[in-house]
């Protein structure tokens, strides 16, 4: 059937309405790849009590914004959204999408624009973890589309340069029969200027002559590879609950050296850095205030990247952190005033409740957001400003309900666009009491 795109939703689809009926209102209709104010036909894949999803068979009456995807796998690889949007059209649909979740989850009206920070629309990923087929024959790639099933690819447009030489590389060697038995997963990644590169591979057993002989080649054919390191498909547990890969052997280094702008940062394999290469300091600049203190809070805090600068600004930094990998690079790249500190998030501001008073609060939760029970403690402890990082609007705009309803304001709203071509994105909302 014809339908016309009301807009695009967090998710990466388009929203269209099937024609109404005796119960009213037709049901919304989730499409991807189109763009707002298109005709397009829609075949129905899916329809359920309350929603229906559909597939573009034919664009009928395009947007001026749609353009000519540059990736062969686009439409059927899972990782990419809006290839067929211009870009300046892509920074537009996230701003919308995220005012969205804030007026429809927060109640919120954006008084101010969203401050936009765009990002080069290819070639910005400085990691990469792929699939890996070994049998019937070698295989390297993503997800398709909406499924767990390996799509193999010789090539990812929004990789760094390195990174693509290495999966090239990869290719190579898997079509010799040279990688290690039972690799599953193979993860790159790059240093700040894309001159190194640190390998993980993901594999069960303990093989470890396969592996350096594996390792060894890569670096032959991939001289930027610096170190290779393996790691159990299982998962151990920690006593925070926090679920890591175990390293099982290694070959060169562990871990990259990260060179900023601002700062240097050590970033062992298996710990979390943001993935942009480019926008690394325009994210730092967009979260860290300009004012000075006592004390700060930097929950959340991963390897270190805003307690490291926080602690030029502020007498003491509270750097919370519960991923062992991320808390061992925290304590390498803190200063003297950082006090760093192994624990959740929850489990730390239930410890501190009434001992620690805070100037400032940055936190960056991952996709599932604060919570209620954090939200609460950080209403109690009542420091002076929050800046929150968010990499989900829903879960970002349930959070900022709370916060808001506790008392505190909206001050300025940034959008970092560190995923182009996805439909993911990042904001940073500083808040004030």
């Amino acid at each position: 059937m014809q339908l016309t795109i009301e807009k695009l939703v967090y998710g990466g689809d388009g929203i269209a309405r099937l024609p109404a009926d005796e119960h009213g209102r037709g049901k919304a209709v989730f499409v991807p790849f189109v763009l707002d104010g298109e005709t397009v036909d829609v075949s129905i894949s899916e329809e359920k009590r309350g929603f229906a999803r559909g597939w573009p068979e034919e664009i009928l009456q395009p947007s001026s914004q749609r353009i000519e995807p540059d990736c062969p796998y686009f439409r059927h690889c899972g990782g990419c959204h809006y290839q067929h949007s211009s870009y300046h059209h892509q920074l537009e649909t996230k701003a919308a999408i995220l005012k969205e979740n804030l007026r429809r989850i927060a109640k919120l009206e954006l008084e101010s624009a969203v401050i936009v920070h765009a990002s080069p629309p290819w070639n910005y990923r400085n990691r990469a973890r792929l699939k890996l087929r070994l049998i019937p024959d070698f295989a390297l790639g993503f997800y398709r589309l909406n499924s767990h099933l390996l799509l193999p690819v010789e090539q990812c447009p929004i990789c760094s340069p390195l990174i693509t030489r290495a999966i090239t590389a990869a290719w190579e060697m898997g079509r010799a029969g040279s990688v290690p038995p039972g690799t599953e997963e193979i993860e790159f990644q790059a240093n700040a200027d894309d001159s190194q590169l640190l390998v993980s591979i993901f594999r069960p057993g303990t093989d470890h002559h396969a592996f350096e002989d594996w390792a060894k080649s890569l670096n032959q054919a991939l001289p930027g590879v610096i170190g290779v390191v393996q790691f159990a498909t299982e998962r151990s547990h920690v006593p925070s609950g926090i679920a890591e890969p175990r390293r099982t052997a290694k070959w060169g280094t562990t871990e990259l050296a990260y060179q900023t702008r601002s700062a240097a940062y050590r970033v062992t394999a298996g710990a979390f850095f943001q993935i942009n290469r480019f926008l690394v300091d325009e994210l730092t600049s967009a979260v860290l205030p300009d004012s000075s203190g006592k004390t700060a809070l930097d929950l959340y805090a991963g390897v270190g990247l805003f307690s490291k600068l926080l602690a030029r600004s502020f007498a003491q930094v509270v750097a919370v952190e519960s991923s062992p990998t991320a808390y061992s690079d925290l304590l390498y790249n803190s200063p003297t005033n950082v006090t760093a500190v192994r624990q959740t998030a929850e489990e730390f501001l239930k410890s501190a409740s009434g001992k620690l008073k805070a100037d400032f609060v940055v936190m960056d939760p991952p996709r599932s957001g604060l919570g209620e029970r954090v939200v609460g403690s950080l209403l109690a402890m009542g420091a002076p400003r929050l800046t929150y990082v968010s990499c989900d609007p829903a879960t970002l705009a349930r959070d900022l309900a709370g916060l808001l309803a506790g008392g505190y304001r909206l001050d300025t709203v940034h959008l970092l666009d560190l995923f182009p071509q996805t439909y993911h994105l990042e904001s940073v909302i500083h808040l004030v009491r």
